[in-house]
Order: structure tokens, then sequence, then C-alpha cells
């Protein structure tokens, strides 16, 4: 276990922030979305099943993602989430957000905190 990299607690937005920015690459199924978000963190962010799928659902009621039945690289029959231009735009405004926001944070805590 101390070999293992501490997990990290996503804050509310960040799940489909990185979701967005997984599929603006192109478009993916479910769980290869999952393993490109652990693989990219160096295993740090591990998203669950039961976390991620409502959070499709929710991106594609909102018209950032859309959907269509495909076979994964295993011929499995699956659904594949693409990134819309409204999706897009969303994940601009995040990234952004999220970049101000880890800014002001860093600021905040300063050179003594990461000591700590």
């Amino acid at each position: 276990m101390a070999n293992e990299p501490e997990r990290i607690e996503l804050p509310r937005g960040a799940l489909e922030m990185l979701v967005l920015r997984t599929l603006s690459r192109r478009s993916k199924h479910g769980y290869a979305i999952l393993q490109s978000i652990r693989e990219r963190s160096d295993e740090a962010l591990s998203v669950e099943e039961g976390s991620l799928y409502p959070a499709l659902h929710r991106m594609e009621r909102n018209g950032w993602i859309v959907s269509e039945w495909g076979l994964s690289d295993t011929g499995r029959r699956a659904k594949f989430y693409a990134l819309t231009d409204d999706g897009r735009t969303r994940l601009a405004y995040a990234r952004k957000s999220w970049l101000r926001m880890t800014r002001a944070v860093g600021a905040v805590l300063g050179g003594k905190a990461a000591e700590a």
C-alpha cells in the first residue's frame, strides 16, 4: 500500500471537465474514459462507474456530448460518447475557471503550506 499513489477526491464539477477533456481527443466508450482518466493522472484519479454514467447522462442531456452504439476494441457492443460544439465551449469555460481557482488557492496556501 505504501507504493500506491494517494487517491484524490474530485471536487464538484471536476468529473465533467475531465470527461469533456478526455473526449476532446476522440470518442470513447465509458470504460475507455475511466481508463484514460486513471492513466493520464498516473493512477491518482480513479473514477467509479457509479459516478461516471450518471455524469455522462447529465452531459448528454445538457447537449455537451452525444452517444451512439458501436463495437469496442474487444468486439463488444458499447455506447461511444463524443463531444459536441457546446461541449467544447463548456470545456473551455470549465478549464478557464478551474485554472483561475487553482491559482487563487495556490496563492492562499503559499510556500509554507506545501511544506506542511
